[in-house]
């Protein structure tokens, strides 16, 4: 692989107008779509840990990562490489950030730590958990759940793969089957929003002020304010002018959309239901934790209703009971409703994907339930490109073909009231969660 060079800015704009112009994406509510990307499709971590590693050992610049888990090097062998690629990063002289999160992460800290702080790495923990005061506060269930990577400002990674081996699960041990999930290697235009958000994160971990530093220039403007009027005038899109998602597909097009608690607190949900609400041919939806709201449950059935094709390849092989209970009440309604329900059995599904037609896919960290579509910050990727689409389509033939499909009849014989009561405790403890964390109301 050759050395990536990092683009270079563009002088004949001030800092602080690039600051802007550079950060317009985040103003809209709309994954902005761009052309000319390079896309490769992942599937495993075994494949994103050698490409990711790969690009680490021939960086120059610098290395940014963010994992919801990085697990323990001492105890993990994938995650003990990728810790001795970002370690040797640092000590070729690089800038290596890494922001971990403090719940998901918070058993490998101690180990994570001593590899990696030695070497230069700076190692950033979102929201520890250090004491017993900390699991009190209600922020602390707005969890970052990211899985991004950037190298040199000009490839970056998303998915849903955490930093720990495909074998390793945290709460069963090792296993012998590989765990399922995907990511995506991308260059082109999304690499930047992605880059931002990294710095972000890491700077809000780090409780540094990024944004003070790059508006430094626009302060010492000598007339700020007019200047600051004179760039937003030329650089904040009208509403009439913004790109709404093609038609059809292109080449390379792809988009970054966040979640998080801010202005994009339903961006992922929204690019879902509009993708939902155009679909012609055929849904397939992957993801482990699935307990949607409302809105979303009404769009799949619709499209059922449309004469789509809609299946759900969920978690068959159980990591978290009550995940897997919260989506099992909502079967007999989905299956009522013409849905196609699978359970993922040869092994731990952690996978958060989905396609819609030929022209439609997205992938990343976003599962559909409230804690993801409501609380953490999470990052997907929207890709309108027709090969990576087809390649993620090959990819979940498979899935779906190895998957075990439910039955109305499996249902029919337990009493419905069970299964009513069910319904009525997740939704009471789903409520109550989003009460204690704060969040928005599920709907």
């Amino acid at each position: 692989m050759d050395a990536a060079q990092p683009p270079r800015p563009d002088r004949s704009v001030s800092a602080a107008a690039r600051w802007l112009r550079d950060r317009r994406w985040y103003l809209q509510r709309r994954p902005q779509e761009a052309d000319g990307h390079e896309l490769l499709l992942l599937r495993g971590g075994a494949a994103y840990f050698e490409d990711l590693v790969a690009a680490i050992d021939h960086a120059v610049a610098e290395v940014w990562v963010a994992s919801y888990i990085f697990e323990d090097p001492a105890g993990d062998p994938s995650a003990a490489r990728v810790a001795a690629a970002l370690a040797a990063a640092a000590r070729r002289g690089l800038r290596v950030r890494v922001v971990v999160d403090g719940f998901g992460s918070r058993r490998a800290l101690p180990g994570l730590r001593a590899v990696l702080e030695p070497a230069g790495v700076d190692l950033a923990v979102f929201r520890p958990l250090t004491g017993w005061w900390h699991w009190l506060q209600p922020r602390q269930l707005r969890r970052l759940h990211h899985k991004l990577a950037v190298v040199d400002g000009a490839v970056a990674w998303c998915g849903g793969i955490n930093l720990i081996d495909d074998h390793l699960d945290q709460h069963h041990g090792w296993t012998d089957s590989p765990r399922l999930d995907y990511a995506l290697r991308l260059r082109g235009p999304a690499v930047g929003p992605i880059a931002q958000t990294l710095s972000a994160v890491w700077h809000r971990a780090w409780l540094g002020h990024d944004w003070r530093d790059e508006l430094r220039a626009l302060v010492r403007h000598p007339r700020p304010v007019a200047q600051m009027r004179a760039i937003w005038q030329r650089l904040h899109p009208p509403r009439r002018g913004l790109r709404r998602p093609a038609a059809e597909p292109a080449p390379g097009r792809a988009g970054f959309v966040l979640r998080d608690n801010l202005r994009q607190r339903r961006a992922i949900e929204r690019a879902y239901l509009e993708a939902l609400g155009r679909a012609r041919d055929s849904i397939d939806i992957v993801c482990p934790y699935f307990y949607p709201g409302r809105a979303f449950l009404q769009a799949l059935l619709a499209a059922a209703a449309r004469g789509v094709r809609v299946r759900l390849l969920l978690q068959g092989k159980v990591d978290l009971p009550v995940a897997a209970w919260a989506a099992r009440v909502l079967y007999e309604e989905l299956l009522e409703g013409g849905l196609q329900i699978y359970e993922y059995t040869p092994a731990f599904l952690h996978a958060k994907v989905a396609r819609v037609d030929g022209d439609w896919a997205t992938l990343g960290s976003s599962n559909i339930d409230p804690l993801s579509l409501l609380l953490n910050l999470e990052a997907n990727v929207v890709v309108r490109d027709p090969d990576c689409v087809a390649a993620l389509r090959a990819g979940l033939a498979q899935d779906f073909a190895a998957a075990r499909e439910v039955h109305r009849d499996e249902l029919s014989a337990r009493p419905r009231w069970r299964w009513a009561l069910r319904r009525r405790l997740i939704a009471w403890l789903t409520r109550a969660y989003l009460w204690m964390a704060g969040g928005p109301d599920r709907s």
